[in-house]
């Protein structure tokens, strides 16, 4: 699957803003050591940033603008890395048609690598469109630019997917209610939060949660 795949697979920005955010708190009551996903409210005024880093040196953004969502992604393994060549130089048509309302985030310094946008893949949906797009990007059948596992749980959204990679990356058992319940926007419970971690602090959780927008039950436990 190259960007071209994922485009369709892509839900609408509302969606898309809902699964990042509760990624960010399943991560976070999981292993606030180490998630892989984050989620910033108000990285900038009135913009939202969701983001990945799996601490491999891949990654992936997601900037959520009143003038629409702006999404790229790095593997640093995959054939149209940047690094293929010197100097660096972007897969061709990788940013062609990115409009100028958004375009401006490709030089955020936030997403710059030694002066350079280091980035694999790039999507957009402008805030009146319809569809997302992509730029004019052509891949043979054997190459990839990485959008498949960057962004397959992404495009999925499903808690059997976010378990499974959950289960995978933090090496543990993950309850499937749990993060059914998180993924489904319900009021965070203790309950809830301690079938994913004994060890999270719920006061700490449940701060981080409501900047996410989530409202909480403090019910105690059982």
């Amino acid at each position: 699957m190259t960007v071209r795949d994922l485009l369709p697979l892509l839900p609408d920005p509302v969606v898309l803003s809902a699964r990042c955010r509760a990624f960010a708190l399943l991560d976070s009551i999981i292993d606030a050591s180490a998630p892989t996903h984050s989620f910033a409210s108000g990285w900038r005024e009135g913009v939202d940033l969701a983001s990945m880093d799996n601490g491999s040196g891949d990654q992936y953004a997601v900037v959520f603008d009143p003038e629409g969502v702006f999404l790229y992604g790095f593997d640093h393994e995959c054939d149209a890395t940047p690094w293929r060549e010197e100097p660096r130089a972007h897969w061709p048509g990788l940013l062609d048609g990115l409009p100028d309302s958004l375009a401006h985030y490709a030089m955020a310094p936030e997403f710059q690598f030694d002066g350079f946008f280091d980035a694999t893949v790039c999507a957009w949906r402008e805030a009146d469109a319809v569809v997302w797009q992509c730029g004019r990007v052509e891949f043979d059948a054997d190459e990839s630019d990485g959008a498949d596992w960057l962004f397959g749980l992404l495009a999925d959204g499903s808690t059997e997917a976010y378990v499974s990679f959950a289960e995978d990356y933090y090496e543990r058992s993950v309850d499937p209610e749990a993060v059914r319940a998180v993924l489904a926007g319900a009021p965070l419970t203790r309950r809830t939060v301690t079938s994913l971690s004994v060890t999270a602090d719920f006061e700490s959780v449940a701060t981080r949660a409501r900047v996410l927008g989530y409202t909480i039950r403090d019910e105690p436990t059982l």
